[in-house]
């Protein structure tokens, strides 16, 4: 146990399940008070309990971050709730079916930049604008191997988005940090959660395809993914500026 972030509002999108929700604990076990948000509610009522029976202060905003409107609730309601917003991770993101470029259809490549990319957009606008106002922060967008690291066939919705978030990640980070805003990304490989499960792969299954596909022979735990983000999010990076971290295990080595 460190207390790294202790008196510190952290707030996490897509805190629900997954990576975001290892983020969430992690976070609050350094003391963080932190605010969980998705569009569904009741994944985050679960991440808060967790959080809650640990000892940690939490609480959840339901929104859409590709909705103006409801990312300057998230951001209103996050310092409501706590005080503050001095640290942010923008982890909300959706996976759609794979298709050759020539096949995707419009409405998927539509949502995959709306969520990637304009949801991310659209929260560090609003982080942003809070943080300059109240003497800084930290901003961490997650992205992924997939984009500027790395191409799939079949992915290419997916890869644009991610290669469009690291670049504006950087570019933000150069924008904002006069303005005492460090901005960062974390890009994760397979990682032992849902959206790297294959439609109906059973546990044994995807380990054994982890072990074929994966220089480690594994998928990174979340709590690695989380170690990386709050190392960014943390005075201990203070220097570190518009880095891509990529935490894939080896696959683009």
């Amino acid at each position: 146990m460190t207390a790294r972030f202790t008196g510190k509002t952290v707030l996490v999108t897509g805190g629900g399940t997954g990576i975001g929700r290892g983020i969430a604990l992690a976070f609050a076990r350094e003391g963080a008070n932190v605010v969980v948000s998705g569009r569904r509610a009741e994944p985050l009522k679960e991440t808060v309990a967790l959080i809650e029976a640990a000892g940690g202060g939490a609480a959840t905003v339901t929104a859409d971050v590709t909705d103006a409107r409801e990312v300057t609730h998230l951001v209103e309601e996050t310092v409501a709730r706590f005080g503050s917003l001095d640290a942010a991770v923008n982890n909300a993101g959706v996976f759609v079916p794979p298709a050759p470029v020539a096949d995707i259809p419009e409405a998927d490549f539509r949502r995959a930049m709306d969520a990637n990319v304009t949801g991310v957009f659209l929260s560090l606008q609003h982080e942003i604008a809070h943080m300059r106002a109240h003497g800084g922060g930290a901003i961490v967008n997650v992205s992924s191997n997939l984009g500027a690291h790395q191409r799939v066939p079949g992915l290419g919705a997916y890869v644009a988005s991610k290669a469009a978030l690291s670049a504006l990640t950087r570019n933000a980070a150069l924008d904002h940090i006069a303005d005492g805003v460090r901005i960062n990304a974390v890009s994760p490989g397979k990682v032992d959660a849902p959206m790297s499960t294959l439609p109906g792969e059973s546990p044994e299954q995807k380990t054994a395809r982890m072990r074929r596909e994966m220089p480690t022979g594994r998928a990174a735990a979340t709590g690695e993914i989380a170690a990386a983000v709050l190392y960014l999010a943390s005075e201990e990076a203070a220097s570190t500026v518009g880095a891509d971290l990529v935490v894939d295990g080896g696959a683009t080595a």
